[in-house]
């Protein structure tokens, strides 16, 4: 079994497993403000939603973008100073716990607001904060004239510190709160614009299918406490080798339902390509730093649940490798630009939740392609975004085409993003992808190739997607007039460019390797037939073969401005998103409808029927019951004689038998 936590947090397993708390920090300087990393983009969204609206709006409103932005600015920096000062600490004691106080306590069950800041949760706080600095910046141009400009910087700060809260929770009920309010937060942003009736529906949409996969995460926290008797890391940790296969197996079979709600992974997937209704920088968010991150945080932080748990981690793989191939192949057939990111982000997220299934020997790698993937997406959604701008808000692609020209920082800084999406060598993702799928071949021949050949479709949808928008002809609207974003906007373009460019230097050495191992344990993957080298290779021309494709299917033809609709079906089926609504309305949908309906029926002709037809009779009866108060003192008189007569007729029978 691999050393899943750092010593520390064993100890601490040992003597109260309900406490994950490693090491005192009052006197480790800037470690022992971990929780000001949360506060600062918290009180942001307090002020610019709640505070500053009741007792100074005019000043928020004129100032609220630069509050917003400052306050995630903060909380980088202090991931910074934080990763420094783990960084110079001995593997062993990289672990930093704090109790803010405590949540619940009930009898011998005790929850602190525990916060963890460990090799694991320091990269998600230099990803979350410096990936959603560059977006907020990027933000005051693109939502320059939005009237409600400082409500959206409240809602993005609130997004930020709700991940904050998740990856830096040393419980799973603190995981769940962060988890909890990264739902909110998405479905405030992804309906910012809830004039449009496409917008507020897509926020309803993921709301609810977030709820599917956020009972998957309640339950599993459930029977953790059943089981172990607690919810924090340490605790479950420390206990789960004990526990039946049965009850592990359960328990991570219900944390990857979790994971799929909020990482889009197959069957959940449905909701990640209407979320592009909302404004631009919340989808470089929610598919960089924040909420698709998420699922494969918990699975890489459960590692000690799932290696307890063959088939919970095998079945991880099957829904990583079905989802890889099922947004690639999305992403070949949608013709609006941030729709085609977006089937790209639920495939490339695939890939980290299939080298998370691979156990020891992926985890690392999962994590590796997460940060490369932060980087690279973001820079292309935020590049997306700049085009839109350039072109008055079209989408579609088949109406831009040789746009290299017109907007020239937005074409080289996306250029890089899509060099590293398809592993060029030497690029971002050519370090992070390539190690995963060598170590999917070692481990699992069938599983390797077809993320190999994941690979090949990536290249051809994001090669056609630059030869559509940058390359072509001009297929412009006649008022179109392209121009170049605002310096504001085009800066951090330029420094998510050179991360996307310079990201692969965390493999240098396997260092991304050593430095989470206290966290995931060590793991060597199997050897396979082919040395590393020309496994890279074989990817190499891979990606080749899917430029190439692109190329002459693409590149060398006319484009329609309108999409043909004599199609094949394989096509038609990409366009529909591989049918995924269909499914959901055949399986949910409309059997829910039926449900519905039947118990509205059940309602009106049974509840309601029994309480209106019993206050009818009741009514009747009381009816009968009025003629007899007549109001007369005779009938009275008489009553009370027939009734004596009957009361002694009825006393001289007993007496007589």
């Amino acid at each position: 079994m691999p050393n899943l936590l750092t010593s520390g947090v064993l100890r601490a397993a040992e003597e109260s497993v309900t406490v994950p708390v490693v090491s005192p920090v009052s006197a480790d300087g800037v470690l022992s403000l971990v929780w000001l990393v949360i506060a600062l983009p918290l009180a942001g969204a307090l002020l610019l939603l709640v505070v500053g609206p009741a007792v100074a709006r005019p000043v928020t409103d004129r100032l609220g973008h630069l509050l917003g932005t400052a306050t995630v600015a903060g909380s980088f920096v202090l991931g910074v100073l934080q990763f420094l000062a783990l960084l110079g600490r001995d593997e062993g004691e990289r672990q930093v716990g704090r109790t803010l106080f405590t949540w619940i306590e009930t009898g011998d069950f005790r929850v602190g607001m525990d916060l963890l800041l460990d090799p694991l949760s320091s990269l998600f706080v230099l990803l979350i904060t410096g990936v959603s600095t560059l977006i907020h910046v990027y933000s005051i141009g693109y939502m320059a004239h939005d009237p409600r400009r400082r409500r959206f910087f409240g809602y993005l700060n609130l997004f930020v510190a709700a991940m904050l809260v998740l990856v830096l929770a040393g419980d799973y009920l603190g995981i769940f709160l962060g988890w909890e309010g990264v739902g909110l937060a998405s479905y405030l942003l992804i309906g910012f614009w809830q004039h449009k009736p496409s917008a507020a529906a897509a926020a309803k949409k993921a709301f609810v299918i977030n709820r599917v996969g956020d009972m998957g995460l309640s339950l599993a926290i459930m029977l953790m406490f059943v089981t172990f008797g607690t919810s924090s890391f340490a605790g479950v940790s420390a206990a789960a080798p004990e526990a039946s296969s049965a009850t592990m197996n359960a328990i991570g079979l219900l944390l990857l339902l979790g994971a799929c709600g909020k990482s889009a992974q197959v069957p959940l997937q449905a909701w990640l390509l209407d979320a592009m209704e909302g404004p631009t920088p919340v989808s470089a968010l929610i598919h960089a730093a924040t909420m698709v991150t998420a699922g494969v945080y918990l699975v890489v932080r459960s590692n000690f649940v799932f290696e307890q748990a063959e088939v919970a981690q095998t079945t991880v793989v099957v829904v990583a490798t079905v989802t890889l191939l099922w947004g690639a192949v999305i992403g070949c057939a949608k013709d609006d630009v941030k729709k085609a990111l977006a089937g790209s982000t639920m495939s490339q997220i695939g890939y980290m939740m299939l080298a998370a299934g691979l156990g020891a020997a992926g985890y690392a790698y999962a994590i590796f392609h997460l940060i490369t993937h932060g980087f690279f997406k973001a820079n292309m959604f935020l590049g997306a975004g700049s085009v839109m701008h350039a072109m008055d808000d079209e989408v579609d692609m088949r109406r831009y085409g040789a746009l290299r020209q017109a907007v020239p920082v937005t074409f080289l800084t996306f250029a890089m993003g899509y060099l590293a999406i398809i592993g060029f060598p030497g690029f971002s993702g050519f370090w992070s992808k390539d190690r995963i799928i060598e170590t999917a071949l070692a481990e699992n021949l069938l599983v390797g190739l077809l993320a190999l050949l994941g690979a090949g479709i990536t290249a051809f949808y994001m090669t056609r997607l630059m030869l559509l928008t940058f390359f072509t002809e001009k297929r412009w609207r006649d008022d179109a007039h392209p121009h170049e974003s605002p310096s504001v906007m085009t800066v951090p373009l330029v420094v998510l460019a050179a991360l996307s460019v310079l990201g692969g230097v965390l493999i240098l050495g396997d260092w991304i390797k050593g430095w989470l191992e206290p966290v995931v344990g060590k793991g060597e993957a199997h050897e396979f037939a082919l040395p590393p080298i020309a496994v890279s290779v074989l990817v190499t021309l891979v990606v080749a073969a899917g430029v190439a494709t692109a190329w002459f299917l693409v590149g060398k033809r006319d484009v329609p401005r309108e999409a043909p609709q004599d199609v094949s079906f394989a096509t038609r089926a990409a366009r529909r998103d591989l049918f995924g609504d269909d499914l959901n309305d055949a399986v949910v949908v409309r059997p829910g409808g039926v449900l519905v309906r039947g118990l509205a029926r059940f309602d009106r002709a049974g509840v309601d029927g029994v309480v209106e037809n019993g206050s009818l009779a009741l009514g009747g009866l009381s009816g009968v019951l009025r003629r007899v108060q007549t109001g007369f003192v005779r009938s009275y008189a008489l009553s009370l004689f027939a009734g004596a007569l009957v009361l002694v007729v009825a006393l001289l029978a007993v007496q007589l038998r």
